[in-house]
């Protein structure tokens, strides 16, 4: 049993994983992503709550496991939102074609 708390307090709090959870959320917390890809980014941010808390509790591979989903939930939302943007561009390209052609094919029926 005493191996074990040994083992326990030895574990390093994750700082730097926390870090770099704190500048994904920061980074992905955009008007787009906000926008597009909330609740990924709410994901993120609820996950960056709990990888806190276990800070504060020392759970320190919780908090590092957390703060590395973290990191990847963050880019998902910035991702989904980006993907998103696309499909919005690329219909409005379709669209725009279809009016084009359309206004072709009425000048040469004249």
């Amino acid at each position: 049993m005493t191996v074990l708390l040994g083992a326990c307090a030895s574990v390093p709090p994750p700082t730097e994983q926390m870090a770099v959870a704190e500048a994904a959320v920061q980074r992905a917390n955009t008007r787009t992503t906000t926008e597009f890809a909330a609740s990924e980014l709410q994901i993120a941010s609820n996950k960056l709550t709990s990888a806190r808390q276990a800070m504060v509790n020392k759970d320190y591979d919780r908090a590092r496991q957390l703060a590395e989903q973290v990191d990847v939930d963050a880019q998902v939302a910035e991702l989904r939102a980006q993907s998103t943007i696309s499909r919005k561009a690329a219909q409005e390209s379709r669209d725009a074609a279809r009016v084009l052609l359309e206004e072709i094919n009425r000048k040469s029926i004249r």
